[in-house]
């Protein structure tokens, strides 16, 4: 039975801010505390949103995302990128703000997440063929030359820690469901034309739309 009561939940913040990422942290723990993990996985998560709108870093704050680390047996995540946890193998992004945030708020499970991955492929491919450039995000290149979002190093999700955070998905519960619920919308995607997982469709903007959506995702910046 799933950690989380979803009917507990409401908004708290935007995709990247403080509010949303600590009530994310929070959720991971009570469910990662309760699967009661062996002391042998060394694994980390984070997610670090650049560009994101200058609302979201303020009070010092430097980075617009959250992590999650397991070590020793023991749970950690909260607010912000820490060097320990980008060191520990696993799953480290570092993707636009812009690019995730609306289609983030989506609730879904395994054949949602497949549309909301070839919509973004759709909307990767009219980025680049707009810019004309094929790295548009300025992807650090990884240990296999290749430019990407998923930053060294990589480590494969432990089965109990995915097992764990994904149980219930398709019933409206896990992770992303529970972070999708935590999300209030945000006020720049409010005109642009989206699918049905709440991917913006870069084809159909206006000119405006499309210089400013690049815009937010910090391309040319």
């Amino acid at each position: 039975m799933p950690i989380i009561d979803m009917a507990t939940l409401e908004p708290v913040g935007e995709f990247g801010s403080r509010a949303w990422g600590d009530a994310c942290s929070e959720g991971s723990i009570k469910i990662l505390e309760a699967a009661n993990l062996p002391d042998t996985i060394s694994w980390a998560f984070t997610e670090d949103y650049t560009h994101a709108p200058a609302r979201l870093l303020q009070d010092g704050r430097t980075h617009a995302g959250y992590y999650i680390m397991v070590r020793d047996g023991r749970v950690t995540a909260g607010d912000g990128v820490p060097e320990e946890a980008l060191s520990i193998p696993g799953f480290h992004v570092q993707i636009p703000w812009a690019y995730l945030c609306n289609q983030s708020g989506a609730l879904y499970g395994r054949e949602g997440q497949r549309q909301r991955s070839a919509d973004e492929q759709v909307l990767m491919a009219a980025i680049v063929d707009y810019v004309g450039n094929d790295n548009p995000f300025n992807y650090p290149v990884n240990s296999k030359g290749t430019p990407s979002g998923m930053l060294d190093p990589v480590g494969a999700w432990p089965v109990e820690v995915g097992a764990a955070l994904g149980e219930g998905g398709e019933d409206g519960n896990g992770l992303h469901n529970i972070a999708a619920t935590l999300q209030m919308d945000s006020p720049e995607f409010a005109e642009l034309p989206v699918t049905e997982m709440r991917v913006p469709i870069f084809g159909d903007m206006t000119g405006e739309q499309k210089r400013t959506f690049i815009e937010l995702c910090g391309i040319g910046q």
